[in-house]
């Protein structure tokens, strides 16, 4: 299965990822398109790609703290690998990032109704991972010190080893 979800979105999902049932548009967005592919591929379509974008009335970029009721309209286009279309539209009220939506959703290929559905995925997994910046420097590390300390040496003994002129 491929799934292309749009780079914007894919560079949103850090916005939530650290919250899991936060929504924000780029995370539902994200999440529904790779809920969406694994379904449709469930159902015999072979995506070849679906880009999802997710809309929260407006607010680009606005995440809702757990508890708060909100909608973030859903809107995917995508194709099959023989170039039929694929829609996937609806609206998301619940997402856990990487893992599950909930809401209203329903898919057409070609035209035809593959699904109408209030969720995708498993509201109850652990959400998807998700990028994390490192931290510099990393924890626990402690500055170096080097020290260097030269010692010329002097063989008297040993003819062939005296001083170099310019030293």
């Amino acid at each position: 299965m491929v799934a292309v979800v749009g780079i914007a979105v894919a560079a949103g999902v850090g916005v939530v990822g650290c919250q899991s049932d936060v929504l924000g548009s780029a995370g539902v967005a994200y999440t529904t398109g790779t809920m969406a592919s694994a379904r449709l591929e469930q159902a015999d379509v072979d995506v070849s790609w679906l880009n999802c974008v997710g809309d929260q009335g407006g607010s680009a970029g606005a995440t809702v703290a757990p508890g708060q009721s909100a909608v973030v309209a859903v809107d995917c286009q995508g194709e099959t690998r023989d170039r039929g279309r694929i829609t996937v539209n609806g609206e998301v009220t619940r997402a856990v990032d990487g893992a599950c939506v909930r809401g209203d959703l329903r898919a057409r290929v070609g035209g035809r109704q593959v699904f109408h559905v209030s969720g995708l995925g498993d509201c109850s997994a652990a959400p998807g991972p998700t990028y994390r910046p490192p931290s510099y420097p990393p924890v626990g590390a402690q500055p170096a010190v080097t020290v260097t300390v030269t010692r010329t040496l002097w063989c008297q003994s040993d003819p062939n080893c005296l001083p170099v002129a310019g030293k």
